[in-house]
Parts: C-alpha cells; structure tokens; sequence
C-alpha cells in the first residue's frame, strides 16, 4: 500500500506541477534568444542531408539506413523550421574554430550515441581532411578528437545515469548512486539524456533489482523510479558543476513510433511511413516522462538548458532505422536514421550554445 499510496501521490504532484512550470524562469533556454527553437514545423529542403553518409567515419551501422537499403530518401530531404526564427546553418568550421581546445560530452544511452555521431560527421563534412583521433576504451567511453584544433567530442554510455551495481542477489539499479559521476566532471559542455531504458522489462532489463536508501525492491512504478533517479542526477549537477566553466544540457525525451494510433494512424507503425506527421498538435500529446523530466528541472539550482525535441520528433514517423540497419534484426523505430532528425538536434544545441 506504501508503494501505491507514493506512486499516486507523485502522480498527482506531476500533473500539478506540469501546468505551473514556466520553463523559461529555470532554463537557460532559448528565451535569450528571443526564439522558441522548439516550436515549428518541417520543410521540404533540396540542400539537405548536411552530410553524405559514405564519407563519414564515424557513422555506426546502427544507424546507417542508406548503407542498409532504405529505398525512399525523402526523410533526408527535411529541415525543421522554427515559426518565430531561423535556425543558423551548422557550419563546422566555425564551430572547430569557436570551441577550439574545448571538450564536449555526451552522457547518456544509445540515443547519445546516436546524436554523438551525428554532430561528429557534421563537423567532418566541413573539414574531411582534417586530422583526427578516435579512441574506444572498454565499451563505455569513446573520445573523438579533431587534432588541429584540440577540439574533443566523447560519449560515456549509460542506460540510466544512475549506477546499476552487481551485488549478491544480482544487477541492481541504485536510484540514490552516480559514482560513476567522476567521468563527467571538468568538461566544458555535458549533454544528458536518460528514459527509453527506464521502460524495459523482462530480457530487456538491464537489472535484476532497484535499490534505495538501502532497501532492495524487485520493481517498482517506472515513471517513480525515473523522477528519483533523475533527481539523484540533479542533486549531481547541483554538487558539482560550475556554471562559469561547464555548459550542461539535457537531451529531451525522445519518442518512438511502434503504435500507430499515436499520430491517428491505428493500423500502422513506422515501417510504412516515408512523411513526417504534418498536422498542427500531434494526437500522442507529451509523454508523461516529459512531465516527469520537467518536474526535475523545475528543481535545479543550476542552469541546464532543456534540448526540448520531443514534440518536434514526434512529428518524424518517417525518420526511423526501419529495418535498415547492420545491428537490428527487428522493426526499430526508437533510434533515428543518419543522416536524419538527430542533426537537427545538434543545429539546435549550436544555436543555443551560440545564444
């Protein structure tokens, strides 16, 4: 009854918050700016992808749709267009040149990874005969450094931020812990993003057990369980950025399109969709992680910039790996062709860095 009786009340308190959140007065958002970057829509534009995938790298096969066979290449052809402004065009060269010695990264799932490269064969599209290296260290960390200018990219992969510890009675997901924190420090700019993995279960699961305070339950409500973890990993920021040298953003909740009823659509998935959903307001609404994730926000005594792209890339049922991809053998419509949706990701997180 405890449990329940906690879930309800946190239930309760989300929907509360979520309509007196302002999320300009504790986001150092795109308010300074005077640009809403994250309310738009998507145009047909003949000078996209910003990258041709067969000259780049670093482009994992996870993501590789063109390599893979993807017949249609209208979902490379799409730029988002906010209402209110435009978005600068990425340009690597400026980009090496105005964060030159600086190092950037990505701390997440394979959705980091996903934007990690993203941004990667951007800026080597601009400089393909540059000097770089790229160093792999145990499965976790991958560090990408542009030579010639110091500039250093990483990803540090983590499902959930918080730890997950093998113990005597199996894996268990501390929702109280980050030891692995000490990673992440001394950066000049950190991108979070946690939640797809908060939703597995059974073989999927990438624990046995969630732990608090000491105490060991075999599950528990997800959505709970992700506002104490990502709570944990507020407490973090708060303890250990400095804002005059660290920029700290959080990748926004990024969504799948496995049900079609999500975009009125009942009989389909993604597999079959070669547009983006056009309508103004998109059926699905905001997840309730997005509400979740805000309420953490909401607490920060830190700046974090909320990289806010759920709605936009709810609009991108066409944008998935389908089943073109070289490390899927099912339907994926969770992570995102590449080129694709992630680089628009990363041309809003140059225009915020650039506000």
């Amino acid at each position: 009854m405890g449990s329940l009786f906690t879930s309800l009340l946190l239930y309760l308190s989300f929907f509360l918050f979520f309509y007196h959140i302002k999320a300009t007065s504790f986001l150092n958002s795109s308010k300074a700016t005077s640009c809403n970057f994250f309310k738009g829509k998507w145009v047909y534009d003949q000078s996209y992808p910003l990258y041709n995938p067969a000259t780049c790298p670093f482009l994992d096969p996870e993501f590789d749709c063109v390599k893979y066979g993807r017949p249609d290449r209208s979902y490379l052809k799409y730029r988002w267009q906010p209402f209110s402004c435009n978005l600068p065009r990425f340009n690597g060269v400026q980009f090496l040149e105005k964060w030159r010695g600086k190092r950037f990264m990505f701390v997440g799932d394979s959705l980091s990874f996903n934007m990690w490269i993203s941004l990667s064969c951007m800026i080597h599209s601009w400089v393909p005969n540059a000097k770089y290296n790229l160093v792999k260290t145990g499965g976790v960390l991958t560090e990408l450094t542009f030579q010639d200018y110091g500039l250093k990219i990483s990803v540090y992969r983590t499902t959930t931020i918080v730890d997950i510890v093998n113990e005597k009675a199996g894996r268990v997901l501390k929702l109280d812990s980050i030891r692995q924190g000490n990673a992440w420090k001394g950066m000049d700019v950190l991108i979070f993003n946690s939640w797809h993995w908060w939703t597995h279960t059974g073989r999927d699961q990438p624990w046995d057990y969630i732990g608090e305070g000491g105490k060991v339950y075999k599950d528990m409500n997800r959505l709970v369980a992700y506002y104490k973890g990502m709570t944990t990993w507020s407490r973090w920021v708060n303890r250990f950025v400095d804002p005059s040298k660290t920029k700290v953003f959080f990748q926004g909740i990024s969504p799948v399109h496995y049900d079609g009823r999500d975009w009125n659509q009942p009989s389909k998935s993604c597999k079959s969709e070669t547009q983006p959903f056009f309508g103004l307001r998109y059926p699905a609404g905001t997840p309730m992680a997005s509400l979740v994730l805000n309420k953490v926000m909401s607490r920060l005594k830190k700046p974090v910039y909320l990289l806010d792209i759920t709605t936009l890339s709810q609009y991108r049922k066409d944008a998935h790996p389908i089943y073109y991809s070289g490390n899927h053998i099912g339907l994926d419509c969770s992570h995102w062709c590449l080129p694709g949706l992630p680089d628009t990701w990363n041309v809003i997180l140059n225009a915020a860095l650039s506000g």
